[in-house]
Formats: C-alpha cells, sequence, structure tokens
C-alpha cells in the first residue's frame, strides 16, 4: 500500500442540502486519501453519508444537494492531458485575452493600497450596518420561523376539508401569526441597520477623518497603478492566455467566448488584490470558479500542449463529468433491477455505453459486450445477448451491471451496496467477481456496506462514517482487531456472530444527531457509554496511532483515562472462527 500511487485525494470536504428551506449539511469536513488498485470499505448506520460522500467522485448528487466547500482532487494522467489547436481562431483569442492582461497588470502595483481601501470600505460597513454575527443570528431566527411557517402550511394541505374545517380554521389562522412574526422580525432587522447608519452619520468626527483616509488612499493609488507594466509580467501574462485558451479549447465557440471573459473577470479581481499569480495553487483558485486550469508545459506550431489538476468539487459544465462518470469513475448500484432499462436488450445497454465512450465501430462494440458478459460469468453470452433484463435473475442482473460498469475501464468503482438485494449464496460469488476482475482490469474499489462481514473479506482499509464524518480509519485488521472509536467498537458489538445464547443482541441505543443543526462536540456523544465531558463540548481532532491507523476520539488524548473497548470485541477473531465453526 506504501508503494501505490494516490489516485482520489478528497480534502475537507462539505456537502450541503437544500431541503424544505432549510439546509441539511451531509458531509462535514472529510478528507480522504484514496490509492490505486486498493479496495477501501465505507461502513457506518443509515443516513451516515456514506451514498452522498461516494456520490462527489461522479458529481451525482440530487439537484438540491451543493459542494459548499473543500476539494476533490483526481489524479488520472491520462485525462489531464490536454491538447488544443493552435489555429487562427485561437491565435486571434490569445492575442486578445494578452492585450487584456497586460491593461489589468498595472492594477498590481497598487495592490497594497486597493486592499487598505477594501479595509475602510468594511471598516465603515461595519460601523453603518450588523457585524456578521449579529446579521447571521437575525437571519437565522428569520429562516427558522419560514421553516415552521412552511411545516404549518404542509400540515394544511393534508387535512380533509369535509371533516377537518375547525382544524383547517386553526391552523390557518397560525400561519396569519406566523407571517406578521416574519414581517416583524423583517422590520426589525431593518430598523436596527437604520439606527446604526444613523448614528454612525451624526458621528461627524468619525465620519470626516474617515473621508479624508479614503480620499488619501485613493490619491496614492492612481499614482501607484500608473506605473507601466514590467517585462516579466508581459511574459506571465503571455503564458496565462495560453492557459486559458487551453483550459477552454475542448467547449464550443459561444461558451468559449463566455468563459474567457469570466476568466479575464476572474484574473481582473486577482491583479487588483494583488494574488501571486506565479503560485500553482493560487492560480488554481482563480480559474476555479469558472473551469479547472490546465497548466501550460510546451506547444508546437499546429498546437498546443497541457496538464491539469482535475479537482471534481470545481466542476461547473455537465459535458466535463460526461468524460469522467462512466469512462474513469463508475457505480454499481444496489438494485440491479432498477439500474437497468426493463424495455432494452441487455446486450444493447452494454453496446451503448461502449459506443458512447470508445472510439469503435458497432461491430466492435457488440464483440467488447460478449467478451466482458463471459468475463462476469453470463453462461451461453451470444445466445443471452439478446435478452431483457427481466428473462435474466438478481444474480445475472447484477452481473450485467458489473459488465457495463467495467465497459470502459474504470480507474474507480463505486459499489453501493452491491450484495443487498441478493440471497447470501449470490452475495458470495458477486464478491469474488469483483476481487477477481479488480486484478485483471487494475481499478480501485470503493465499497459502500452495512455487513462487517464483506468488509473482511473485500478492503484492504477501512473508513467508519457518521453524522457525515469519517471516525475511524486504518486497514481491515486494524479496524477489526484494535477498534479506538466507541462507535467502531458499537458496530463490531452489534455482529450477531458474537452473540452467545441466552443473551440479547447488542444494539446502539439512541439515533443519530439532526444534520440541520450545528453539532457541538463530538456527534457519537449522547449515545456513547463512555462519553466524557469534553465530548459534550469540544469536537475531538483526528489522532494517528499508526502510520496508517486514525481515530477521531476524544479516548486518544494522552490526557483522557484508559478506556478498555468492550468485551464482547476482545478476542474477536477466535469467537468469528468458532462461531463459523472454521
Amino acid at each position: 500500500m506504501s508503494d501505490s500511487k494516490l489516485l482520489l485525494s478528497v480534502k475537507d470536504l462539505v456537502v450541503k442540502f437544500r431541503v424544505r428551506g432549510r439546509i441539511l449539511t451531509a458531509i462535514r469536513g472529510i478528507s480522504l486519501d484514496i490509492m490505486e488498485d486498493e479496495c477501501i470499505a465505507v461502513v457506518g448506520e443509515s443516513g451516515s453519508g456514506k451514498s452522498v460522500f461516494t456520490k462527489t467522485f461522479a458529481g451525482m448528487l440530487d439537484t438540491n444537494g451543493f459542494i459548499e466547500s473543500g476539494d476533490i482532487l483526481f489524479a488520472d494522467d491520462a485525462l489531464a492531458d490536454t491538447v488544443v489547436p493552435m489555429n487562427q481562431k485561437a491565435r486571434r483569442l490569445m492575442s486578445r485575452l494578452e492585450n487584456k492582461l497586460n491593461q489589468y497588470s498595472n492594477l498590481e502595483h497598487g495592490a497594497p493600497v486597493w486592499n487598505q481601501l477594501k479595509e475602510l470600505e468594511s471598516e465603515y460597513a461595519a460601523k453603518t450596518s450588523l457585524s456578521e454575527e449579529e446579521e447571521q443570528k437575525l437571519d437565522n431566527e428569520i429562516q427558522e420561523l419560514v421553516f415552521q411557517r412552511t411545516e404549518l402550511f404542509n400540515l394544511k394541505q393534508t387535512m380533509d376539508t369535509s371533516r377537518e374545517k375547525e382544524k383547517i380554521h386553526e391552523t390557518a389562522q397560525k400561519i396569519s401569526a406566523m407571517d406578521e412574526k416574519i414581517r416583524q422580525k423583517q422590520k426589525d432587522k431593518a430598523n436596527l441597520i437604520q439606527q446604526r447608519k444613523k448614528a454612525a452619520e451624526n458621528d461627524t468626527a468619525w465620519l470626516n477623518a474617515w473621508k479624508e483616509r479614503k480620499k488619501a488612499l485613493e490619491a496614492e493609488y492612481q499614482t501607484l497603478i500608473g506605473q507601466a507594466v514590467t517585462e516579466a509580467q508581459k511574459a506571465r501574462n503571455t503564458r496565462l492566455a495560453k492557459e486559458i485558451w487551453l483550459s477552454i479549447g475542448r467547449y464550443g465557440s459561444v461558451k468559449q467566448n463566455r468563459c474567457a471573459r469570466q476568466l479575464l473577470k476572474e484574473l481582473h479581481s486577482a491583479m487588483q488584490r494583488g494574488a501571486d499569480l506565479e503560485n500553482d495553487q493560487v492560480l488554481n483558485t482563480v480559474f476555479d470558479p469558472v473551469t479547472f486550469r490546465v497548466r501550460y508545459l510546451d506547444e508546437t506550431p499546429e498546437k498546443l500542449h497541457g496538464t491539469c489538476v482535475i479537482n471534481l468539487a470545481k466542476i461547473k459544465d455537465p459535458t466535463d463529468w460526461t468524460k469522467i462518470r462512466g469512462k474513469r469513475i463508475a457505480t454499481v448500484f444496489q438494485d440491479p433491477m432498477t439500474s437497468l432499462n426493463p424495455i432494452i436488450t441487455i446486450g444493447k445497454q452494454i453496446t451503448s455505453v461502449i459506443l458512447k465512450h470508445q472510439q469503435c465501430s458497432e461491430l466492435e462494440a457488440r464483440k467488447r459486450a460478449l467478451e466482458l458478459m463471459m468475463k462476469v460469468g453470463i453462461p451461453n453470452a451470444e445466445k443471452r445477448f439478446d435478452d431483457y433484463p427481466f428473462q435474466y435473475s438478481g444474480g445475472m442482473r447484477q452481473r450485467i451491471v458489473i459488465a457495463i460498469a467495467l465497459s470502459c475501464q474504470p480507474k474507480i468503482l463505486i459499489c453501493d451496496e452491491p450484495t443487498t438485494a441478493l440471497d447470501v449464496t449470490i452475495q458470495a460469488q458477486i464478491l469474488k467477481l469483483l476481487k477477481d476482475l479488480q486484478k485483471e482490469f487494475n481499478y480501485t474499489i470503493v465499497f459502500i456496506t452495512h455487513d462487517l462481514g464483506v468488509v473482511a473479506n473485500m478492503a484492504d482499509r477501512v473508513a467508519v462514517m457518521y453524522a457525515g464524518q469519517i471516525v475511524e480509519l486504518g486497514t481491515v485488521e486494524e479496524v477489526f482487531y484494535d477498534p479506538r472509536h466507541p462507535y467502531t467498537w458499537a458496530l463490531l458489538s452489534s455482529l450477531p456472530q458474537l452473540a452467545q445464547k441466552n443473551t440479547e443482541l447488542y444494539s446502539i441505543t439512541g439515533t443519530p444527531p439532526s444534520l440541520y443543526n450545528k453539532i457541538v462536540g463530538d456527534p457519537f456523544a449522547p449515545r456513547n457509554p463512555y462519553c466524557m465531558k469534553i465530548d459534550t463540548l469540544k469536537e475531538p481532532p483526528m489522532f494517528q496511532i499508526t502510520q496508517t491507523h486514525y481515530a477521531k476520539t476524544w479516548l486518544e488524548d494522552p490526557r483522557s483515562p484508559r478506556v478498555q473497548k468492550p468485551e464482547i470485541i476482545e478476542n474477536i477473531h477466535e469467537k468469528l472462527m468458532e462461531a463459523y465453526h472454521i
């Protein structure tokens, strides 16, 4: 594992959903590195964020979901390598871009003073309006009232107009009262802003001093931006113009022009505030709001050549996802029947994916589809090619879903509980098939499951998720035989194979926290029998136990009392061997 190449790096990922006027934070600051050719299992209770986390890899979030912050860096050399033509149109565009950038470069000389002017404006805003904390508090109160009003309205819609007239009337009155509260709260906010503004205007000494400072800074700024652009700036702008073309050359003409304008706007803003445009990381963040940046490498008279860091969290264009989803990152879903189109033949469903992502004829696509069907264990593949999904058993349908997922030889295969809908014997066959094919196709498996037995058989590493965070990460041996987080202890204790005769099966008390609210402390604290006071006050950091093992619990702090893991999971290996009569 230590020699493996980093394939996917997730850094401080935050994913949110808009649900009935409120914001639900499903993923809360996850960081995780996934290596080539490994199998990493993601485990946890329903609602812990496993599926949402992996959906971000392929741009499959629901329409009300969005990535608020964080990065998902995909190290795919073939996809990162970029070539665009150097035709007459490209040369005209780059010349125009270079001229614009040279005009903007004067602003860099005045950047320190520009930032002082911005600070002065912030000082004025703070004096004449609400602070960020005050505004956030009032907005949250208004949003909460709006949510309660929406809930009442939805409840009213469910009532029977013929038998529940009184209830409807009472609810309508409550809605009217809630509307009045919302209006009053908005009015209070506006009045408070007006009072602050009036008080600032009456403070003539402060206002005159503020105006004098602003006038002096503006004069200094105009002097500084009058300086000539340096040769070093011009050389950099030539390279930046090429990088803009490299970054937008894959789009159609209309989108190229729109993206070029947006990138010029971002670069104008960056130069104005004095951003270091020689720094690769800074440049990446400047490009990110529009498209990912392609770094210039070299050129010939006919083409430009570059490479890029693909940040899956920043991709804006759906056409970019078509080069990644299915082709480089594929998914096997839980229910094979809903994954397949019931009115299209099996062969057609496989060949359509091959034709979409690979340059080949229909005859070649059929040949490849038959090879895949045989590899995933479909007997008489030639005869079964034109069958419909209903003519296949559940296990055979799941094999076809795997064949479709592997048809373009992806780098990452996400398996979202692929064996849940199958019986035990078929589960074992599907798991063996996935591992056998991994050796042949060299893909990385991200396996989502509730079944810890599957984890033990399939995975190299395990990430335990709870309330939208990874709370423990390590190799299978470390997580099973030396677990450190109380939640991992609870999951392992719930294994039915560990239960003794005439004893109750262990279950985790309570329910996961609401992800609508801000969570203070350790999210598992209310359900944790080993909870300490600090668990309720402060979120624990991720403690490193070994080079590969990490746990997000205060129990790993050197100052915490020593707590032994539950007796039921002591010597877990011997107990499982005994349960299975091995």
